[in-house]
């Protein structure tokens, strides 16, 4: 989603814009009351003085510009709003202010971005819930489906996917390509965030368009606590993805742990593509190759 730019056009919004990057509220309001600067002159990219200091965090500097008439709900050209921006940042003081004023969580981005994504994508968990209170709706998505709760599973903000998913959030909505928060949250590693989603009903065995599962991901990534995690919902430990299991998947992570596990769950070394087909270079771990040998079911590698 987008960032903030601070090009200016006139030498004095060149300096109201600074001031209000600054938080320079004595030349803020020097040049607001001097009658030649507009409380609404944007930058070349659209965005005002409102959306800059919005972004920047300065509170005093927000709340003149909003008193002197700034348009509250004002359009970058990407549709980003100061709303958007104090969300995006995690300045929840600055949220609030602008609600008590009129803000609108109606604005979107040209990707699809609205405050509360912004806000989740980020883990600010007072953002999340102010603009929740005020009426942020949790369904939206970006333009390729992502949700709030997938943004926040994806940069494992436990504390905000709690919140979002006691909100409403939907626990399987997948993204266009059937990514799940579940997915994305084992594909990076954050163990706690696949927890909390398996425990509020999360499809442990939600396949992508190209067929690979949490599982799956966890085994590739050698993630062995995302993997502990996932098998005390039993998931399919036997399928295949270009037929390869999630052991093979494990055993070329070179992950000890995630093979251990895996195994001791159950996982069918002698399935297609089979562990023991597998020459000993493809892994350099030698222990797991030892471990695999000392195997009953596996036979002879």
């Amino acid at each position: 989603m987008c960032k903030m730019s601070f090009k200016k056009e006139t030498p004095l919004a060149n300096a109201a814009f600074w001031a209000a990057r600054k938080g320079n509220l004595a030349l803020l309001q020097l040049l607001l009351n001097s009658g030649r600067v507009d409380v609404d002159c944007k930058d070349s990219t659209g965005a005002s003085a409102l959306m800059v200091a919005s972004y920047a965090g300065h509170m005093d500097c927000v709340r003149e510009l909003v008193l002197q008439g700034a348009d509250i709900n004002l359009q970058r050209e990407s549709g980003s709003t100061a709303l958007f921006f104090a969300a995006q940042q995690g300045h929840n003081d600055i949220v609030r202010f602008l609600f008590e004023f009129g803000a609108s969580t109606e604005f979107t981005t040209q990707d699809g971005g609205s405050a509360l994504l912004a806000a989740s994508q980020y883990g600010h968990y007072r953002a999340v819930e102010t603009l929740l209170k005020n009426g942020a709706n949790i369904h939206d998505q970006l333009c390729d489906g992502a949700t709030s709760l997938f943004l926040a599973a994806q940069g494992g903000y436990v504390d905000v996917v709690r919140l979002l998913l006691t909100s409403g959030a939907r626990a399987n909505q997948p993204r266009q390509d059937g990514t799940t928060p579940l997915w994305i949250a084992a594909q990076v590693g954050h163990s706690e965030v696949v927890r909390v989603l398996l425990l509020r009903g999360a499809d442990r065995d939600a396949a992508r368009i190209d067929g690979t599962t949490a599982l799956f991901k966890a085994a590739t990534k050698g993630f062995s606590e995302v993997i502990e995690e996932l098998l005390k919902f039993s998931p399919s430990l036997n399928i295949l993805k270009n037929g390869s299991s999630v052991l093979h998947a494990a055993v070329l992570s070179g992950n000890l742990r995630s093979v251990r596990l895996l195994l001791e769950a159950g996982a069918d070394p002698m399935l297609k593509n089979k562990v023991n087909e597998l020459p000993a270079d493809l892994t350099k771990n030698e222990r797991i190759l030892r471990l695999l040998r000392n195997k009953d079911k596996l036979g002879l590698l």
